[in-house]
C-alpha cells in the first residue's frame, strides 16, 4: 500500500531552496512513499467566501481534490517577514473549507521549512501548523521542523537530510484523526 503526501510548497520562486528540498524529499522518499508537489498555488485568488462556491476556480477545484485524495499534507515553506507565506495561508484558507468538512481535516499534517537565517524560519512553521490545526488537520507536533540555513548546505548536508526524512517517516508513521459524523 502507497502512503499518498500532498506538499505545498510555500514559494512559487521556482528555484526556491524549500522547493528543492520538497523535491529532494520527493525522490528520497522510502519505498511505499508518494510524495506529489502541488503545483498551481500561485494560481489560486484570495479565499472569499462569495467565490467559494461548486463552480470555483479550477486551480482551488485541483488543490482541494489532490489534498482530498492524499493521506498526509507536507507544507515545506520560507518564512516572510516572520510569518508563513501568503500564498501557503491562502491555500490553507481554502483547504479549511466548507467549516469541519475541508480536504485537509483529520489528515496528519507537517511543515518544514529552511530560510538563509540564523533562525531557520522558525516562525514559519509554527503559524502553518496552528493554521492547519485550526482547519482540523491533524498537526504531527514532531513533524514541525524550522532549519536555518546558515552555515550549512541545507540540500547536502548528510546530518539535515537525515532529519528531514526522519521527519517524512514520522510523518507517514502519523495516525489519521477520526473525523466526527
Amino acid at each position: 500500500m502507497t502512503t499518498r503526501i500532498a506538499v505545498l510548497v510555500g514559494s512559487l520562486r521556482a528555484d526556491s531552496v524549500n522547493r528543492r528540498l520538497a523535491e529532494m524529499l520527493r525522490d528520497q522518499a522510502p519505498e511505499g512513499v508518494e510524495l506529489q508537489l502541488v503545483d498551481g498555488l500561485g494560481d489560486l485568488p484570495f479565499y472569499n467566501e462569495e467565490i467559494d462556491t461548486d463552480d470555483a476556480a479550477s486551480a482551488v477545484l485541483a488543490l482541494r481534490e489532490t489534498v482530498a485524495s492524499a493521506d498526509r499534507v507536507l507544507a515545506v515553506t520560507p518564512e516572510y517577514n516572520g510569518t508563513m507565506p501568503a500564498v501557503l495561508n491562502n491555500a490553507l484558507d481554502w483547504l479549511s473549507r466548507p467549516y469541519g468538512a475541508g480536504a485537509i481535516v483529520g489528515k496528519p499534517f507537517g511543515v518544514i521549512g529552511t530560510t538563509p537565517t540564523p533562525y531557520g524560519g522558525k516562525w514559519a512553521p509554527a503559524d502553518a501548523a496552528r493554521s492547519a490545526g485550526i482547519a482540523g488537520a491533524r498537526v504531527v507536533e514532531s513533524v514541525v521542523v524550522s532549519q536555518p540555513g546558515v552555515g550549512v548546505d541545507v540540500l547536502t548536508d548528510p546530518e539535515v537530510r537525515a532529519r528531514l526524512l526522519d521527519a517524512l517517516r514520522l510523518l507517514v508513521e502519523a495516525e489519521e484523526a477520526p473525523v466526527a459524523a
